[in-house]
């Protein structure tokens, strides 16, 4: 393949709503109810039909639809009881949503590194999970850690666990859904996660004292009862009036165009995995490379890829990602000084005290992250992949040649 040829898709661009979800939208802005308790006599509101349907998906009690993914984690801190100046352990290797939403309570992100696999460092979670009362775990880029390790230090300890599962709908760890294993599933519906509504996210939970917090806290007044799936009156009756209204509702047009998406979720997951089944086979055996290892209990959502390049001089992972910008394949570094669009890291966010963690910090300036949208064919995956090959290859051979 010539070592000139240049991709021409976007990285950006994401596969058309589903015909279905455009006509339930259109029914909904005709008859003007997208406020979620706005319904007529006998009807259910899309928003609490889309909660329905997905609590039934991922095998929960109870879904709550919110306006995003951030507002479904800040929720969640709030309704399992985190208050004031609380700590609260979570990953390093994250995006700025998650250390965000517990700065926004006013509790203390206090991180935890990042292994090999990119998912959270289980060792550095043991040496910190005594004493410590929370986890907000970020299944980061869709890297699952050992769930059934985790969980055991985290119930060993008396942590509750909240599961960011922004890149991981879908996933499953030993056949059990990503977000089915803490208190509390979070997910995103935001453009580029795996069902799109522009914003929009879920929380999950089995628990009816953290879902009616959460639905009183989401903006219900008083309307529960037009929730898909609701607790008995008596758990609302204990909270009701202590507990804070902090709007962020779904409306009925977002839930409208998420629930066909939904009905075929698991169709789209294999056919993501595909593209990055093709990318990591290309990336195999690059010198320099290494390709992330996906562990055999991990039925993970390849919606992006990662590899690193362990080790290398920053200049020289600069010349890969200007070398593969020029022929067309954007790349996001995560050891750059400065965040670039969404790369920002532990050290970035100021708003917390945080040492130093070199062994984190190694693999973070190694990382380099694509997105592999549903717009990308097999071919183009298989000539994204040959770009970044001949280029770490070439940037690799140049450096190996001075020294």
């Amino acid at each position: 393949m010539s070592m000139t040829r240049v991709f021409k898709g976007s990285f950006t661009q994401q596969e058309p709503i589903p015909e279905e979800g455009m006509a339930a939208a259109l029914d909904v802005m005709r008859h003007g109810r997208l406020h979620r308790y706005n319904v007529a006599p006998g009807e259910e509101s899309e928003t609490a039909l889309l909660e329905r349907e997905f609590a039934e998906y991922i095998g929960a009690k109870y879904a709550l639809a919110v306006a995003s993914g951030g507002h479904a984690m800040a929720t969640a801190l709030r309704a399992v009881g985190v208050r004031h100046g609380d700590a609260v352990l979570t990953n390093a290797f994250s995006l700025a949503p998650v250390p965000g939403s517990i700065a926004g309570v006013g509790a203390i992100p206090v991180f935890v590194g990042v292994a090999e696999n990119l998912a959270i460092d289980l060792e550095d979670l043991a040496s910190k999970a005594s004493g410590a009362k929370y986890l907000m775990l970020s299944h980061m880029r869709g890297h699952q850690a050992d769930m059934d390790r985790l969980m055991e230090i985290c119930n060993r300890a008396g942590i509750i666990v909240i599961e960011d599962c922004a890149h991981t709908m879908g996933a499953l760890w030993n056949g059990r859904f990503s977000g089915r294993f803490g208190l509390v599933g979070c997910y995103s519906t935001q453009t580029y996660k795996h069902l799109n509504s522009g914003e929009g996210g879920f929380l999950v939970t089995d628990c009816e004292d953290v879902v009616a917090r959460a639905i009183m806290l989401s903006g219900s007044y008083m309307l529960y009862e037009r929730h898909g799936k609701v607790p008995p009156k008596e758990a609302f009756d204990k909270i009701m009036y202590t507990t804070p209204n902090v709007s962020g509702r779904m409306d009925n047009l977002r839930a409208a165009i998420l629930r066909p998406q939904l009905k075929i979720l698991d169709r789209q997951c294999d056919s993501w995995n595909d593209r990055y089944r093709a990318v990591e086979k290309g990336l195999r055996n690059t010198p320099g490379l290494t390709v992330v290892e996906r562990p055999p209990e991990e039925r993970y959502v390849g919606s992006s890829i990662q590899f690193l390049l362990l080790d290398w001089p920053d200049d020289a992972i600069l010349e890969v990602v200007e070398r593969c910008i020029g022929r067309g394949v954007e790349l996001k570094w995560f050891g750059n000084a400065r965040p670039a669009g969404f790369t920002s890291r532990y050290d970035d966010w100021r708003y917390v005290k945080s040492p130093k963690m070199p062994k984190t910090d190694r693999l973070l300036k190694a990382i380099l992250d694509m997105r592999l949208p549903l717009t990308f064919s097999i071919e183009d995956c298989d000539l994204i992949a040959s770009i970044i090959r001949g280029e770490v290859g070439a940037v690799y051979r140049a450096c190996v040649s001075k020294t």
